[in-house]
């Protein structure tokens, strides 16, 4: 009778045990995203237009989400190492990365071996904007539309600098040398100021950059600006045309930047965080301070993001492989 009677406690103790868990399970399940700081991954050192802008966005971002959106700085291999980390962290919506189109849509055509799989270890979140890019020369250049330089070049090569090997901008010299028979040589530089200087100095003839670096050069008369090569103008220089309007049509290369998530990130995180992120992109303070950055506010659906980077990823291939751009 003693040993029924434990047997029973037992068996009672273990129904109401499953009983709690059962209810306790649906709760945490349903515990409001998100409950705790999310880490943004900005795979540059502090100080540049990329994390500046991702600093913004995370101070506003998470502001709507009520949880801070920490920004962690992993520089290294052209934005390839802060990547990977972002692409083998959990997937529960607390880890984001910064994504840049030339670590996540260049570099893999341009590096031996990359430690992520642009397409298959990210999600899309959004957007974040496109960094408008101008071709810059020295004032003195006997050309001063895009027209005259590519007819310039064929006489004598043109060198053009840009920040690094293997960038937006390099690549997009390499197009423009491509498509047109244009004789340009790259001159990579550490960075876009040192690219900058050179030019103002008369050591190369051509910059290819950022707006936002060389805006105040071109206002001031230190750079005389070619053209840009978004689809529409800048807002900042509006008398400069675009490419395609100097005659080469088609011809449409932005440095993007975006918000991505791991993999198998939760389909209800991520469109939370895509809604946080346009009303955002959509508010007048924010759009103002990524103007300053040189970028315009581009929101938008995951998908849209997913079409733009795979459309990118498609086009660059090729260029790169003609133009033998190639790191270890």
């Amino acid at each position: 009778m003693h040993k029924t009677t434990n047997r029973r406690r037992t068996l009672a103790a273990l129904a109401a045990g499953l009983a709690l868990a059962a209810l306790a399970g649906p709760a945490s399940a349903q515990a409001p995203y998100p409950n705790k700081p999310i880490r943004l991954i900005v795979p540059f050192v502090p100080g540049g237009v990329t994390d500046a802008s991702g600093r913004l966005i995370a101070d506003a971002l998470g502001r709507r989400l009520g949880q801070q959106v920490v920004v962690d700085n992993k520089p290294g291999a052209s934005g390839n190492i802060g990547s990977a980390q972002a692409a083998q962290a959990p997937a529960d919506g607390y880890t984001l990365l910064l994504g840049f189109d030339g670590t996540l849509v260049i570099n893999p055509h341009i590096f031996a071996k990359v430690p992520f799989d642009t397409q298959k270890d990210f999600v899309p979140v959004g957007k974040i904007g496109d960094a408008t890019l101008i071709l810059v020369a020295h004032p003195s250049l006997p050309a001063n539309t895009l027209q005259d330089v590519i007819a310039l070049s064929k006489t004598q090569p043109l060198a053009y600098g840009t920040s690094g090997i293997g960038g937006t901008p390099h690549v997009a010299g390499e197009m423009l040398a491509q498509r047109t028979g244009a004789r340009l040589e790259h001159v990579p530089y550490k960075g876009g100021g040192q690219a900058m200087t050179d030019v103002m100095g008369g050591a190369i003839p051509l910059v290819y950059t950022a707006v936002a670096g060389a805006h105040a050069h071109v206002k001031a008369g230190k750079l005389k600006a070619i053209a840009v090569s978004s689809a529409r103008r800048s807002s900042s220089l509006p008398d400069v045309p675009t490419f395609a309007e100097a005659g080469v049509p088609d011809f449409v290369v932005d440095s993007w930047v975006g918000l991505l998530a791991p993999a198998a990130t939760p389909p209800a995180i991520v469109a939370r965080l895509n809604t946080e992120l346009n009303a955002v992109l959509n508010d007048p303070a924010v759009r103002d301070k990524l103007a300053v950055l040189g970028i315009e506010p581009r929101p938008g659906t995951p998908d849209q993001f997913r079409v733009a980077m795979q459309r990118d990823f498609a086009a660059y291939g090729p260029i790169v492989r003609k133009a033998g751009i190639r790191l270890e």
